[in-house]
């Protein structure tokens, strides 16, 4: 917890590696067995306080965020001053007692309310990097690291990536992250946030309207006391998260998902325009990544924000190893 209020601003982590066919399978990562999680989250300084799993995937909401853990891939995103790059040699270790090499490491975080709270190697985008680079396996050789600037300073985007020397003859992706950043929510929808006697994670998924965002998605959702919510959706092999630290003076909300440049263009649009009207931020970014293209899919989600009286104030491109495309676009209310 920072001394002027909890940090709300995620640091993300997405790990891939790569093994035999049948033991991918199998299962592969998802065979990790849930002490060497705890061991893992230990770490970290965090903790499982809800999950739910499919056919494709396991999600864990965490004390702070999410996990989401695949066959061959994991994602872990976490909050407040915990100690996400402390998750990497763990992984790296498992993996390897399965046989699984890394292939691809990706972080991204938006700038920290409290900065001056968090402990190294947070302290700096720099320091973040030369410790992260540390965690990583040699073949990891073709690597980036960049801040995505915006005209607000509250929303720069860091991003770092590094993949194998296999990665020029890897086969593209057609899926596409992504995570949105929204800060000086509506002090009245922020209030939904807050709990009380009888109120659940469940209650405040249906009363914010988050159930609606998607409605095919299972979602595992946990309300914090004595404010605070997190929820984890599952929708086939797609996973969406939604993280809200409600505070005045610090309120933050962050959503993420994934998509796919073969889907209609429009569904992600609408989702957007469901998550900007739970929360009606004051400033919000969006960042899409993607290893392909991905089309007029930025265009269309300027376009679809701006109808909502939201105005988008700048929008930087920008390529990354493995990674690919990265559009970065920031937005404020009008009431700002």
């Amino acid at each position: 917890m920072a001394a002027s209020g909890f940090e709300g601003f995620e640091k993300r982590l997405e790990l891939h590696f790569s093994g035999d066919d049948p033991f991918i399978e199998m299962g592969g990562l998802r065979q990790l067995n849930f002490d060497s999680l705890e061991e893992v989250l230990h770490a970290v300084q965090c903790t499982v306080v809800s999950a739910v799993a499919n056919q494709y995937f396991d999600s864990y909401v965490l004390s702070e965020s999410s996990l989401f853990v695949y066959p061959t891939k994991i994602i872990i995103k976490t909050c407040g001053t915990t100690q996400l790059l402390k998750s990497i040699r763990p992984f790296i270790h498992f993996a390897c007692q399965m046989g699984l090499i890394m292939t691809e490491c990706r972080y991204t975080r938006g700038n920290y309310i409290f900065p001056k709270a968090q402990p190294y190697p947070y302290t700096s985008f720099k320091e973040e990097i030369i410790y992260l680079q540390d965690q990583l396996p040699n073949q990891l050789c073709y690597k980036k690291a960049s801040v995505m600037p915006s005209k607000f300073t509250s929303h720069a985007w860091h991003v770092f990536t590094a993949c194998d020397k296999f990665y020029p003859i890897s086969i593209p992706n057609d899926m596409y992250t992504v995570e949105t950043c929204m800060t000086d929510l509506d002090r009245v929808l922020a209030r939904k946030f807050f709990k009380n006697t009888d109120t659940t994670g469940k209650n405040m998924t249906e009363v914010t309207g988050i159930g609606e965002i998607n409605p095919n998605a299972l979602i595992c959702e946990f309300a914090f006391d004595p404010c605070g919510y997190s929820m984890n959706g599952i929708d086939g092999d797609r996973y969406s998260t939604i993280h809200v630290t409600p505070e005045d003076g610090f309120s933050y909300a962050s959503y993420e998902c994934v998509g796919s440049v073969y889907d209609d263009r429009d569904d992600i649009v609408g989702i957007l325009k469901k998550v900007v009207q739970v929360f009606r931020p004051g400033t919000m970014s969006v960042s899409i990544t993607c290893a392909s293209s991905n089309g007029d899919v930025e265009t269309r989600i300027g376009k679809a924000v701006e109808s909502l009286g939201m105005k988008r104030r700048s929008c930087t491109v920008d390529e990354f190893p493995a990674a690919g495309t990265v559009v970065f676009q920031t937005f404020t209310s009008i009431r700002k």
